[in-house]
């Protein structure tokens, strides 16, 4: 039988891309209200265009948020910093149509009993991991994920490419052999947002030899051995394709919150249900639910169950249990069962009601903004204190569940 490799391609994007900074505002304005009041109901949207950003959505809430503030800190940090821009944290105009939340959905969400909580909304949420990466990602979307957050770092050290400005966009093709195993870096895209140059052409040499000479070597020196041996050196390289990339941000491209999913996902493998995560407060199922569904995701791979799996579980509005658990193998379970059964014996180890996942992760507590910038999962989880109370970042990402699993599945 002829064997035949194929290419598999996922992007990433840099916090100052314009969906980006809105996710960012979105998820800051969140941890504002939940450090306040944890039992906030948050949905917030923004919208960023030249000199403008729109703060829309609705809020059930006992806290005081100054949305302006919140948001020009939000754009300082992020580096909009400069006239030159046409959008800069200090002159930009900022618009709040925020208001309450229907009772319509409250009510399906708070009851009496907090273990009868509600889901938010209907819906179907997906978790993925696989054994490609050290931290359970799929290669490509991991690689485009460094490649900005280094060009990133990059710009706000200073002492290198001081041409950058925020914005940026990443892509890498990675070809696998027909097992799925991969086995080069077939093509990285890298179109970066810079400084006016005098001439056009020595701008893009420039930035070319910089992206090979400093950013690329950054990248790999940080990545695992057998990641290292893929970049071949015969990769096609793509610096900004169009010639030129000096109008970016919002300038150049009005922002939306939740339109960047699966860059916050797993870059296109595995599936996305559709619903975005930015701006959303855990009684959202579209949010804690793809959280938990990664960590039961990760802590099977981990375990050896599995090399890869997708889990999708399904809610119905107002009501607490799902309406569905669902796991995806590919094939590739280490034990003597059905997807379906393994699928049941999950269900057994994993709460999936919408009070339990925020209970299993503290998800009242301000940990979102970090989130919304180079993927929502593969991060490193840690402890840090906010308000005189430590809290944990990313806990969707521990492998606390790998002995359970090992137990419950009887491997060795």
């Amino acid at each position: 039988m002829l064997v035949m490799s194929y290419l598999f391609t996922s992007e990433s994007v840099s916090e100052g891309h314009p969906d980006k900074l809105c996710d960012q505002i979105s998820d800051a304005l969140l941890d504002s209200f939940l450090a306040q009041d944890p039992e906030s109901k948050v949905a917030c949207e923004t919208l960023t265009t030249t000199g403008l950003v729109v703060c829309a959505g609705e809020v059930k809430t006992n806290a005081y948020v100054s949305i302006d503030d919140v948001a020009r800190e939000v754009i300082k940090e992020v580096g909009y910093d400069k006239s030159d821009y046409q959008f800069d944290y200090k002159s930009c105009g900022i618009l709040s149509a925020i208001h309450s939340q229907s009772a319509d959905i409250n009510r399906g969400v708070e009851r009496a009993n907090l273990e009868e909580q509600g889901a938010g909304d209907q819906g179907m949420m997906f978790g993925y991991a696989c054994n490609e990466m050290d931290n359970y990602m799929p290669l490509p979307i991991e690689l485009a994920h460094r490649l900005v957050q280094e060009l990133a770092a990059i710009r706000k050290e200073g002492k290198q490419m001081p041409y950058l400005r925020p914005d940026s966009k990443s892509q890498v093709t990675v070809q696998y052999s027909d097992n799925g195993t991969p086995e080069r870096i077939d093509t990285i895209v890298l179109s970066t947002q810079h400084d006016e140059f005098a001439d056009d052409d020595t701008m893009l040499k420039k930035i070319e030899q910089d992206i090979l000479d400093i950013l690329i070597p950054r990248v790999i020196a940080d990545c695992p051995d057998k990641v290292k041996a893929l970049f071949k050196g015969d990769y096609k390289l793509l610096v900004n394709p169009t010639g030129k990339f000096v109008i970016g941000g919002p300038n150049g491209d009005t922002g939306l919150t939740g339109r960047k999913i699966i860059v916050d996902t797993y870059g296109g493998r595995g599936a996305h249900g559709g619903g975005a995560f930015s701006g959303k407060d855990p009684s959202k199922v579209d949010r804690s639910a793809a959280y938990a569904t990664r960590h039961i995701a990760k802590n099977m791979v981990a375990a050896g169950l599995c090399d890869q799996v997708l889990v999708q579980v399904a809610y119905a509005i107002g009501k607490a249990d799902p309406v569905g658990l669902y796991v995806n193998t590919y094939g590739t379970a280490k034990v003597a069962m059905s997807d379906g059964e393994i699928a049941k014996t999950i269900g057994t180890i994993f709460n999936m009601r919408p009070y339990n996942i925020i209970q299993r992760f503290q998800l009242k507590n301000p940990i979102y903004q970090p989130t919304a910038s180079y993927g929502h999962f593969g991060r490193d989880w840690y402890e840090k204190e906010v308000n005189g109370k430590k809290i944990t970042f990313f806990p969707w990402e521990k492998l606390d569940y790998v002995d359970v699993i090992r137990e419950k599945f009887q491997l060795s």
